[in-house]
């Protein structure tokens, strides 16, 4: 079947983000699909082409054998709202692409507006698409919105932003002609925006094990001392990822004399800057920043730690309507899990078998006592 698979955010193996479109589409192309990947720009991503925009735009092929065409489009987890918003906005730009003679096409959110190429090849040619719910818009915003709000940490969207992504979101659900969402939460909200049961699946988050698994080569960053036992966060450094906590538990650790774990903290976001002067002004000795890194690169770096940890804002709904793609990664590695998150994740790790430890949202001194208590048990 030749396919159009519709992503912005996407990324090859050398980027620092999500890889989940290239193994679904490397997949389908080496099953004997036609495929083609429709993205924009994204801060950390890396597409696997080079060479010039064109009148915006630029083509090639991936080392996942499927064509490649990128629109020069903003986005990053750092970039302000107004930037990602044009971005969104500008990846309309597919348009005329979804419009060609394609057997399906594959839309992928977030963000929402990646479906509106697809909902228009739909209703004008009849082309058939599957809606990949990897986020539930505007459910999870507006859950992120109301939280900012009641804590005093910021605005949010506006709400006539989440009021128009209502509509778009049903349009998706009702008129796909299949439904994949990573998770049963999300896969509700799609049933409760008009989806058709028959059509929705669940295919939660995997990992790359080309790139990921025990015999990858161990690396250790300069700042780990021989013996210490490092604790990695690997993703965004936003508001929705909570990551004060992990700087509260490692001051907790750091006052009760526990020398044997080092927190690492590796990626980029709009936090950054604000979590870095925070840790310098606690003075934390048993915490590192690192910069973003390819997936070659954090696959070493996991092979050579012990501990990989997931946080989010304490956010109830994030339980059930988040699928972390870096906690796979980790057990993918090896190692256990501490997750400050409750819902799915805790269910995942609780097991059979037990594949790690779920402390309370917004706990740090669970946390804390979590991340002791494997350190002191190898």
């Amino acid at each position: 079947m030749r396919l159009l698979y519709l992503h912005q955010p996407y990324s090859g193996p050398r980027g620092a983000i999500s890889t989940r479109a290239h193994a679904m589409a490397s997949a389908l192309a080496a099953a004997g699909h036609e495929v083609t990947l429709a993205c924009g720009g994204y801060a950390g991503a890396d597409p696997g082409i080079g060479g010039p925009f064109r009148m915006g735009r630029r083509a090639g092929w991936s080392e996942g054998g499927f064509r490649v065409v990128q629109f020069a489009t903003p986005g990053g987890n750092a970039a302000p709202l107004a930037e990602r918003a044009l971005g969104f906005a500008g990846f309309a730009a597919a348009a005329p692409l979804a419009l060609r003679r394609w057997d399906g096409i594959i839309a992928s959110s977030p963000p929402l507006p990646a479906v509106l190429p697809a909902l228009a090849a739909r209703l004008l040619r009849g082309t058939p698409f599957l809606f990949e719910i990897r986020d539930p818009w505007p459910e999870l915003p507006r859950a992120m919105t109301h939280w900012l709000r009641q804590t005093g940490r910021g605005r949010g969207l506006p709400g006539p932003v989440l009021s128009a992504m209502g509509p778009l979101a049903a349009a998706a659900c009702r008129h796909a002609s299949a439904v994949a969402a990573l998770s049963e939460g999300m896969a509700e909200t799609a049933l409760a925006r008009g989806a058709d049961p028959a059509r929705v699946a669940v295919i939660p988050n995997g990992c790359d094990l080309g790139l990921f698994g025990p015999a990858v080569p161990p690396a250790r960053p300069e700042a780990a001392a021989p013996g210490e036992v490092l604790a990695v966060y690997a993703g965004a450094h936003g508001l929705a990822n909570g990551l004060d906590l992990l700087l509260e538990a490692a001051r907790l650790l750091a006052a009760r004399g526990e020398r044997r774990l080092r927190l690492l903290l590796v990626g980029e976001g709009a936090e950054k800057p604000r979590l870095l002067a925070r840790a310098a002004a606690l003075g934390l000795p048993n915490l590192t920043f690192l910069d973003p890194m390819p997936k070659p690169a954090l696959a070493r770096l996991l092979a050579g730690s012990q501990i990989g940890l997931q946080c989010l804002a304490p956010v109830p709904e994030f339980g059930e309507w988040t699928s972390p793609n870096k906690a796979r990664d980790y057990l993918a590695a090896g190692l256990p899990v501490v997750a400050a998150q409750g819902g799915a994740m805790a269910r995942l790790l609780a097991g059979p078998p037990p594949a790690g430890i779920a402390t309370p949202p917004g706990d740090p001194a669970a946390l804390a006592e979590a991340l002791a208590a494997l350190a002191a048990d190898p």
